[in-house]
């Protein structure tokens, strides 16, 4: 089976139309998109897995002050946000695939809880690709992750944000 190419392609592209396109992949951080086409996109980048390689490499390579940044950027699981319908179409989606918006009370107040003791002690919100998850192995992630060094969890953030975006990419190539 032929891997599935992204529509547009990312390689025809000029950088205003690519940025439209793809900018949105990492939640309200556009200047991904921006500098993956600055470096260079050509074929290998019109796949999910080329362009979310090269998005990756530029989350990768930043600065810990701006990968906090592209982190805070992201809504608290299951969190006010969520409540309120004031999430991204894409962390809808997300979330609501995971079973967050069919949470009993109960378990919106655990939710809760973790989202600010996770918040309280890293500085940033609890991001995970929820994608194939659910909300008890979402919780369950919570309790090990809190168990992290803030370096550690930087780190993780970082992996997950890159999951998301790599998710992201192949829903739009229809994988």
């Amino acid at each position: 089976m032929s891997t599935p190419l992204l529509t547009p392609r990312p390689s025809t592209l000029d950088r205003d139309t690519f940025v439209g396109h793809y900018g949105d992949v990492y939640e309200h951080s556009p200047w991904i998109a921006e500098l993956a086409w600055d470096d260079g996109l050509n074929a290998a980048q019109d796949t999910p897995e080329g362009l979310a390689t090269a998005m990756a490499a530029i989350l990768d390579a930043a600065p810990a002050e701006r990968q906090l940044a592209v982190i805070r950027a992201h809504p608290d699981l299951a969190g006010k946000a969520a409540e309120r319908g004031e999430l991204t179409a894409d962390s809808t989606r997300e979330q609501a695939g995971a079973g967050l918006d069919q949470c009993s009370p109960e378990e919106y107040a655990r939710f809760h809880r973790h989202n600010a003791a996770y918040q309280q002690r890293f500085g940033f919100p609890f991001v995970m690709a929820v994608k194939g998850s659910d909300r008890h192995r979402i919780l369950a992630a919570f309790e090990r992750r809190l168990e992290h060094t803030p370096e550690q969890e930087r780190r993780t953030a970082i992996g997950e944000v890159n999951r998301i975006a790599r998710l992201r990419l192949e829903a739009r190539a229809g994988q």
